[in-house]
């Protein structure tokens, strides 16, 4: 892994040196800022080298089931969500039929994923996943006006069953995959294993890094995440 090769400035040094100043900022902020600046570019580097191992998984499983999709261009296999991409990113969308209204949380984050859908589709196929009927489906994104998404219907429910979209007992899960076509073989590349079994006390359960834009501001700001809120699907106009 190249990142782990260089020889990098200590962060402590990188923020020592750092010429940014606030107006009228006291010498008991520089001095916090300054460490926490240090504090700042080491997260930076352990994401880096973190997505570094990500890259460098050896090859997943190959996918054996035979997984069917109904989307606005008809039906498909997974091989079909990968379009004319080598790598398919698949986010298991909380919108099943037993639903009145879809997973706010989830709706917070396909709604940033749609700001940027077209630019990942550069480079790899991106894919949303839910258990509603494709019409439910194609209603609630022109409600959303989500315009660049790609939503598909899980016809059988076994995508979503196989790879943790829906656990055993029925309760539906945000699952994110990421899956790989080389040579014709299609692999399981990643999966996001990040459960309540791993949260931390007083948090939710979570990925790291958090893939929703909306805690990444919030964490910018003293007030943070907060423990008593979560997005809604609609606020006044």
């Amino acid at each position: 892994m190249a990142f782990e090769t260089q020889t990098l400035t200590p962060a402590a040094a990188l923020a020592r040196d750092n010429p940014v100043r606030i107006p009228g900022e006291s010498a008991e902020y520089r001095a916090a800022r300054t460490a926490l600046l240090a504090e700042e570019i080491e997260l930076r580097r352990h994401i880096e080298r973190v997505a570094a191992k990500r890259r460098a998984l050896p090859p997943g499983a190959p996918v054996i089931g035979d997984y069917r999709f109904l989307g606005e261009e008809g039906e498909v296999d997974l091989a079909g969500l990968f379009q004319d991409k080598s790598s398919l990113v698949i986010h298991s969308y909380m919108f099943g039929p037993e639903r009145r209204r879809p997973c706010p949380m989830c709706t917070n984050l396909l709604a940033a994923w749609e700001g940027n859908a077209a630019d990942i589709g550069q480079r790899v196929s991106l894919a949303v996943v839910a258990r509603s009927p494709l019409e439910r489906l194609t209603a609630w994104k022109r409600e959303r006006g989500w315009r660049h998404l790609r939503l598909y219907q899980d016809l059988s429910g076994a995508y979503s069953r196989d790879y943790r979209g829906l656990l055993p007992d029925g309760a539906e899960v945000p699952a994110q995959n990421v899956f790989t076509r080389r040579d014709g073989t299609i692999r399981h590349f990643w999966a996001g294993e990040m459960t309540g079994s791993t949260a931390d006390p007083g948090q939710d359960p979570r990925g790291a890094p958090d893939p929703a834009p909306l805690w990444l501001v919030l964490d910018l700001t003293p007030e943070g995440r907060g423990t008593d809120w979560y997005p809604s699907l609609d606020y006044p106009a």
